[in-house]
């Protein structure tokens, strides 16, 4: 990973669940009462957010789509989200999400780039060669590397079969390897 020259000039995107909560493999996070961190997420969000220039979630969110949720329940997760990583030291610069169907016209779904390039807009300086993806899915390592980013897989129950160029427990494993290998 020092290889990677991750320097303050870097933007991190992250997936959400999975990698930030704790993922319902049987359905949706709907609600902020059913969103819970995993371990140490808010405190290394804060780290990373010392190491990167931008912290980015981009998630797709087809409950949506299906009818399960509102975009404002999901505003309000994710003001939860931001703000317990804020208390924490940290910050998250955006959420991105993508509210369609598998399939739909409009497909804003990762592995698409519409939510980088999304946040290429609103933040000029991103560089996508100077990004690092952080995942759990084979959609969310095939966003970063169809982006031509450093792609990192947080392991988990996922079935997957593309490979990330490192796989890591957890973001607090991330921080370590970032800071211990400068």
């Amino acid at each position: 990973m020092s290889d990677w020259g991750v320097d303050a000039t870097w933007t991190l995107f992250l997936d959400r669940d999975g990698v930030i909560n704790k993922r319902n493999f049987d359905g949706y996070i709907t609600e902020v009462e059913s969103f819970e961190f995993l371990p140490g997420v808010p405190n290394a969000i804060a780290s990373l957010s010392k190491i990167f220039h931008r912290v980015i979630v981009v998630t797709n969110q087809q409950g949506i789509g299906k009818g399960l949720m509102t975009e404002r329940n999901l505003l309000e997760i994710h003001t939860y989200m931001t703000n317990e990583v804020y208390t924490a030291g940290g910050k998250i610069d955006k959420c991105y999400f993508a509210p369609n169907l598998k399939g739909a016209e409009d497909d804003m779904r990762k592995p698409g780039p519409a939510m980088a390039e999304l946040a290429k807009i609103e933040f000029p300086e991103i560089e996508f060669s100077r990004c690092v993806m952080v995942g759990d899915t084979d959609s969310d390592i095939l966003f970063g590397k169809n982006l031509g980013m450093k792609t990192v897989r947080v392991l988990s129950k996922e079935k997957v079969e593309v490979p990330a160029d490192m796989e890591v427990e957890g973001l607090h494993e991330l921080v370590t390897k970032l800071t211990h290998e400068k």
